[in-house]
């Protein structure tokens, strides 16, 4: 198995230049060989990934604020949806085991195609895909219905490019309920459709299986998200088809949307942030349990490269064991990883100095 990680660092041991160095590393067996370059920008800049990085030279514009316009639909829709799973956690006591099982499956698959698929493999280049692992990772975004892969990107790059201002999707600077579900329920700020319309996404058109999902999101939803997980404990296990329907696609939907939700409200709002100080998202342990591993967000804006989105590797992290495990069977390679040496030197420089390195 042919495995590579990138990693960036600083050490006397590898290299004698000053500042932050970057290595391309490739095992097999015991042999290594590294390929360097300067610094991270230049590493983003060879993946197609620096539509990831904060623009500072954007400024809001002056005077008031446009008014917010509702979108009646999603408002209606959303609404109904977690009604729908508030009956489905009632109906929990009433399932088989089998049925909950399966339900707890769909989540993850659900969760990784929004993680380990739409975040860190399309959205950031952290690491490469094979085309079985690409064709996975698009049904799996299928089952999430959190947008089409492409959309998903788009509006994450912009979210890392602007984040916390008008061009940011999620701003959470206008609260809680605006950057956990409130986004979705109102129209876009200009500068987020503006900035949308700028952002660089022609490794994403590039992707034919991108493309081809994008093509048939709609049916593909259908079948996916609400149909499939319904379906199967109904016909294999003669699951009642109420319940089959309201924990393995409603709540199970319901629990997938609310834990990539907390990724953009509570992840900004509440934890420390011992890699920079000067921005918003925080260390959120919590959320990393329920969002398998995104929850490390002061560390993910600091370092949006490193395909592990968190120093501490495989705790709380099922995602990054999920991309080791899929690098390990030769579906996966070039993981880009951060050193410690570099992850320290940016604590003492920019951290609040509350953490210690793990």
């Amino acid at each position: 198995v042919h495995c590579r990680l990138s990693k960036e660092f600083s050490s006397p041991h590898t290299s004698t230049l000053v500042g932050t160095l970057t290595a391309q590393v490739s095992r097999n067996g015991h042999a290594v060989k590294e390929k360097a370059f300067l610094n991270h920008e230049d590493l983003a800049g060879d993946q197609g990934t620096v539509d990831d990085t904060f623009d500072d030279t954007y400024h809001e514009k002056e005077g008031p604020k446009p008014p917010l316009q509702y979108v009646w639909r999603n408002i209606i829709l959303m609404s109904l949806l977690h009604l729908g799973g508030i009956l489905g956690l009632i109906l929990v006591p009433y399932a088989k085991i089998q049925t909950l099982a399966w339900a707890v499956l769909c989540f993850v698959v659900n969760a990784l195609g929004i993680t380990a698929g739409a975040h860190r493999l399309w959205s950031h280049r952290t690491y490469k895909a094979t085309l079985p692992l690409r064709i996975f990772l698009t049904i799996a975004n299928s089952v999430a219905f959190q947008n089409d892969i492409y959309e998903w990107v788009r509006d994450h790059r912009v979210h890392h490019k602007f984040s916390e201002t008008d061009a940011d999707p999620h701003n959470a600077k206008r609260g809680f309920f605006f950057s956990h579900i409130g986004w979705l329920l109102v129209r876009k700020h200009p500068d987020v459709i503006e900035k949308g319309q700028k952002i660089d996404l022609s490794d994403v058109r590039a992707d034919k299986v991108v493309m081809f999902q994008r093509k048939y999101y709609k049916p593909s939803v259908v079948l996916l998200c609400f149909t499939m997980p319904a379906v199967v404990p109904w016909y294999f296990w003669e699951e009642s088809i109420i319940i089959s329907f309201f924990i393995p696609s409603i709540l199970r939907y319901v629990i997938g949307l609310n834990a990539a939700w907390l990724v953009n409200s509570a992840a900004h709002m509440f934890g420390n942030r011992p890699y920079d100080k000067t921005i918003n998202p925080r260390e959120n342990t919590l959320v990393s349990l329920g969002a398998l591993g995104e929850g490390f967000h002061n560390y993910h804006h600091t370092f949006p490269y490193d395909y592990s989105a968190s120093e501490f590797g495989w705790r709380f992290n099922l995602t990054t064991a999920f991309i080791d495990l899929m690098c390990f069977l030769g579906l996966a390679s070039d993981r880009k990883r951060v050193s410690k040496e570099a992850i320290l030197a940016r604590k003492m420089r920019t951290g609040e100095g509350r953490q210690k390195s793990g």
